[in-house]
Parts: structure tokens; C-alpha cells; sequence
């Protein structure tokens, strides 16, 4: 009698999520962002390319994966632009990023890989190229237009200042404000980065909805 298949988790040695990893933080460092593709680590870490696709669900879920992120920033903006809804990108992006800045599961990982990169420049490098390539470029394809580059760069920009006054300074009275305060406060000026008009205030006790409540 033939065996019934079982569902569930591929086969694999119970190991084979931890040595993946292993090797895409190390090919991630040395290569660059752009450079490595899941086909070579797969076979540098000697699986199965689908076990790669099963475990991590693309190249950003791998990347976050290797540098330890539960909440990747390029993945969270991925499902943003994904949605179309351009007129309130940038409420909904500064409410999901400063989610994961503040949730306990991600907010360690987050900080620790952004304190690496300030004291590596093989970290920085490698932030910089996932930066360029998964937020800089797709957020240029939104805006669209002759400076649609700088627009996207002035959006990170903007972005990144407030994680590192928050988060990493924690310069007051920043770091004290609710989260609907800091959306409140830095939309207009992710809405000028991206050469959109400012548009009407949200209230301070009012979240961006998501998409699919409007």
C-alpha cells in the first residue's frame, strides 16, 4: 500500500531555514543587494529553489529575514504602493512604518539594523542598495514626472529623519508624541516631497484608514 502524502511543511532538514539564512546574509554583504538572486543562494546553500520561495516568499522577505527584520520596511511600502491608492500614500506609509518602529516584535530588530549600518559600511551599503532598488525606484514609479528620482529621495529622506530623531536620538518632544501626532505633523511634508498637493489636515486622534475601509 502506497503512503498517503503529508501536508503541511515541505521536507527539509530542520536546519535548512537556519543554514538559508546563513548564506544569504553572507552573499547579501559581500555582493550587494542587486546582484544576489535566490537561484544562487539556493544552490550555494545546496536546496531546493522552492524551499527558498516557501520559506521567505520572495527576495525582500529573504533579505529582511537575513538581517533579522519581522517587520521589513521595503515589504510594508511594497503592499502600500501595491494598493494604488496614491492621494493617501503617504498618511498610510508614515502609519504602518511608525507601526513597526513601535511594535515590540520588530522594533528591536529595526533599530539594531540601523545602528549596523551607521557602524558598518558593509551593512550601510547593503541597506543603501535594498533602499534604492525596493523603495527609491517603485516610489519614483508612482510619482511619475521629470523629477520623480529627487521626489522619491526627498520622501526617504523625510522618512529617515524622523526614524532617527524618534527612534535612535529620541529627541523630545518627538518622542513623545502619539503616532497620530507625528502623522499629523510630517504628512504635509511627505506630500511636498512627493510634489503632491497638501491636501486636508488629518485630526490627531484619527488614523489613516486602510484602503480597504474607505
Amino acid at each position: 500500500m502506497s503512503e498517503v502524502p503529508k501536508r503541511g511543511r515541505r521536507p527539509g532538514r530542520p536546519d535548512t531555514r537556519r543554514k538559508i539564512l546563513a548564506v544569504a546574509r553572507q552573499r547579501f554583504l559581500r555582493d550587494g543587494y542587486r546582484s544576489v538572486t535566490m537561484r544562487s543562494i539556493a544552490a550555494e546553500a545546496d536546496v531546493d529553489l522552492a524551499l527558498l520561495s516557501y520559506y521567505f516568499g520572495s527576495k525582500k522577505g529573504l533579505f529582511g529575514a537575513a538581517l533579522a527584520l519581522s517587520a521589513n520596511p521595503a515589504e510594508l511600502l511594497s503592499r502600500l504602493l501595491a494598493e494604488g491608492d496614491m492621494d493617501s500614500f503617504p498618511e498610510r506609509a508614515l502609519w504602518q512604518l511608525t507601526e513597526a518602529w513601535e511594535a515590540p516584535r520588530s522594533s528591536a530588530a529595526l533599530i539594531a539594523m540601523f545602528k549596523d549600518a551607521i557602524q558598518d559600511d558593509a551593512v550601510a551599503a547593503l541597506v543603501k542598495e535594498a533602499l534604492e532598488g525596493e523603495i527609491v525606484e517603485r516610489i519614483s514609479e508612482l510619482v511619475g514626472g521629470v523629477h520623480a528620482h529627487k521626489r522619491a529621495v526627498a520622501f526617504s529622506c523625510v522618512m529617515a529623519g524622523l526614524i532617527t530623531t524618534r527612534y535612535l536620538l529620541r529627541l523630545e518632544p518627538l518622542v513623545s508624541m502619539s503616532r497620530e501626532e507625528v502623522v499629523r505633523l510630517f504628512t504635509p511634508q511627505l506630500r511636498l516631497a512627493m510634489g503632491m498637493p497638501l491636501g486636508r489636515p488629518l485630526s490627531p486622534r484619527t488614523p489613516p484608514p486602510p484602503r480597504s475601509a474607505r
